[in-house]
């Protein structure tokens, strides 16, 4: 039986109501942010034909979305991404039914969990002068034993992505493109996140991390336990 979409009571009460008006600015401010998303994905995968052409088509696309207002845009979309994604996560738990609600609830909870840790350092990097590159995302993996952390961190997150994006089309889709459309999106998202990952690490060509963006990192606890 086909999981029915959730649909919007006129006769509902004032606070279900809230809840549906939520989730339609949560849905809202995705689409902006998932425009932002796609670009530093494109851009990454640019990167797989080298650093010179990651690094040029970054400074492109910093044109853009490094405008002093598109960027008080964005974070405000991150924060209420954030925000509303978690209230609408505490709401609906005990409710969900059926793998691909659950599924997209726990992927958004992870792009949340996403979005705090790593707009967070972007921004912090950027107080004390560090150019948030290609190597300042890479560093952690190129550093024991933090890869344990960074490797299923960026793995993760851009799985999530097309998870949570797979979810919500899965809903407003006709039945009988629900399951191929979700399928393919799931299989993007591992492809890509493999592909991704193992570039971060060098696996596709040499990579030669910086000192200085390496010094975040504590010497004390490089290789430790290995």
């Amino acid at each position: 039986m086909k999981a029915a979409k959730p649909t919007l009571n006129c006769g509902a009460s004032p606070r279900s109501q809230r809840f549906w008006s939520l989730r339609a600015l949560h849905r809202a401010s995705a689409m902006l942010l998932a425009g932002l998303v796609l670009m530093h994905l494109g851009n990454h995968l640019a990167g797989l034909r080298g650093l010179g052409v990651h690094q040029a088509v970054m400074e492109s696309l910093r044109a853009l979305y490094r405008q002093p207002t598109v960027e008080a845009v964005l974070l405000a979309a991150v924060l209420f991404q954030v925000g509303s994604g978690t209230r609408l996560w505490w709401r609906g738990r005990g409710q969900r039914h059926g793998w691909v609600a659950r599924v997209q609830a726990a992927s958004g909870l992870y792009l949340a969990f996403f979005l705090l840790v790593h707009v967070s350092a972007v921004l912090s990097a950027r107080l004390q002068g560090v150019d948030t590159n290609f190597y300042f995302a890479a560093a952690g993996v190129h550093v024991a034993p933090f890869y344990l952390f960074f490797v299923p961190y960026y793995f993760l997150a851009v799985l999530a992505f097309w998870t949570h994006a797979a979810c919500g089309l899965y809903w407003n889709l006709p039945p009988r493109h629900q399951q191929p459309v979700l399928a393919a999106m799931l299989l993007v998202g591992v492809l890509m996140a493999g592909t991704l990952a193992l570039w971060l690490a060098g696996g596709i060509y040499p990579i030669d991390i910086p000192a200085p963006y390496l010094a975040s990192f504590p010497a004390s606890l490089r290789g430790a336990g290995l």
